[in-house]
This record gives C-alpha cells, sequence and structure tokens, in this order.
C-alpha cells in the first residue's frame, strides 16, 4: 500500500524553515535521489524512511508539483499573522535606521538567515486604519527571529522578489541620471575645456551603474528549487 502524505497546493504550506533545511543539504550533498527525498519529507511532513515507499513515478511527480510551486512568484505580503500576532511590512523602506539596514543586508545574503531578515522587515502592528497600519519600533530578538522560521516560503520568496524589482527599478532611475549627467559633460565640453579626472569619473559611474542594471536583470531569472527527478540510476549533483 502506498504511503498516504498531505502534499501543500501552495507555497503558504511550506515553512522557511523547511526550504532553509532543503538549501542546507543541496549545500551539503551531491546525492540528488537524497535531495529529492529529503524535500519530500521536509514539504509533505513525513520521515525519509516512509519516503523510500512511494512509487518512483508518484516521487517524480511530487518534485514535478514542487518545481512548479516554486516557480511561481508571489507578491509582496504586506500583512501576516504568526502565533496569532499580526505583523506589518516596513511601511517605508526609506525610513529604516541604519541598524535596520545592516541587520537586514547581512541576513538577506544567506538563506539560513532569512528568518532574521524577515523580522527586521515585518514588525508586530500597533495601530491600523484601513490599509494604513503603524509597526513596533526595530528590537533585534532572537524569540523574535525564531518565530519568523515558522513564516511560511512565499513571504520570504516575495520579499526577495520585491527587492530585485525594487532595486532594479532604482537602478534604472540612477543610471538614468548618471546618462544625463555624462550627455552633459560632453556638451560642456564643446564649449571650454572640462576636467579630463571629471569626466572620466562620470564615465566610469555610467558604467558601473550600467553592469549592476544588467546584473540585477538577469538574477531576474530566479531559480528557488533546484531539484531534479529521479531516473533508475542514481544521480550526482555537480559541484
Amino acid at each position: 500500500m502506498e504511503t498516504k502524505i498531505n502534499v501543500p497546493t501552495s507555497l503558504d504550506g511550506i515553512k522557511l524553515s523547511e526550504y532553509q533545511d532543503l538549501i542546507k543539504t543541496q549545500s551539503m550533498s551531491n546525492d540528488e535521489e537524497f535531495i529529492a527525498q529529503k524535500m519530500i519529507s521536509l514539504f509533505c511532513g513525513i520521515p525519509l524512511n516512509e519516503v523510500v515507499k512511494i512509487k518512483l513515478s508518484s516521487v517524480n511527480e511530487l518534485i514535478e508539483h514542487f518545481s512548479k510551486l516554486f516557480s511561481t512568484k508571489p507578491n509582496l505580503q504586506e500583512v501576516i499573522v504568526l502565533d496569532g500576532v499580526k505583523y506589518g511590512f516596513i511601511p517605508s523602506l526609506e525610513d529604516i535606521s541604519y541598524g535596520e539596514y545592516i541587520d537586514l543586508e547581512n541576513s538577506l545574503q544567506d538563506w539560513s538567515e532569512y528568518h532574521r531578515a524577515l523580522s527586521v522587515l515585518y514588525r508586530p502592528i500597533t495601530g491600523q486604519v484601513k490599509h494604513m497600519y503603524t509597526i513596533e519600533a526595530y528590537e533585534p530578538s532572537e524569540a523574535r527571529e525564531t518565530v519568523f522560521k515558522n513564516a511560511p516560503v512565499s513571504v520570504a520568496i516575495s520579499a526577495t522578489v520585491f527587492f530585485y524589482r525594487l532595486g532594479i527599478e532604482l537602478s534604472k532611475i540612477t543610471l538614468a541620471s548618471s546618462e544625463r549627467e555624462a550627455k552633459r559633460m560632453r556638451e560642456t565640453s564643446q564649449v571650454k575645456d572640462s576636467s579630463p579626472k571629471s569626466g572620466g569619473s562620470t564615465l566610469a559611474s555610467t558604467q558601473s551603474h550600467r553592469e549592476n542594471l544588467e546584473t540585477l536583470t538577469r538574477l531576474q531569472v530566479w531559480d528557488f528549487l533546484n531539484v531534479l527527478p529521479i531516473s533508475h540510476s542514481k544521480r550526482k549533483r555537480k559541484k
């Protein structure tokens, strides 16, 4: 008899901690079969020794199912509820403190630290009128960070997509401004001698902004789940 399991139908049904465990497994193993088994164990909440009882065709169907889930790009969730507490996304990123920025920048670089990033981005709502709300001031808290391990992975992924898209828009604005300045300097140089150093600096800055935009644009091809179907021959992940 085939093992009965509960299969999440959306990213809301997968915890951030479960996804973090899968990422950790992938970083430590090159065994594709084991990685696929671990993913099913984590996402479906069953022991590894139960996964091996599932038919191979069903395992591959599950791999395809989860791949499709992670190919979706959820919209930013401004308000979430965890353990009965309502949290709101920072209303204005322009107003974040230097401490918030440092903690956020450090934790967004590594999925194992993403629960800390969410504890910076989301704070308990202290007051709300329709879609407008206020949130608590930021205070680093290990207990609060741990709570966000139970957040749906959709919340973390939507925040990631939001930041990449925000970065692209800001890069476009910065590049446009840099190009206007370069054009102004070229026009000025036709009228009088301009500083070679200043002109070179402006051109270098423009090129840097252009490269940054190209990099962010390429990164839009997000791949949050890289688990291959299992064949009858054992696969190995190439490092």
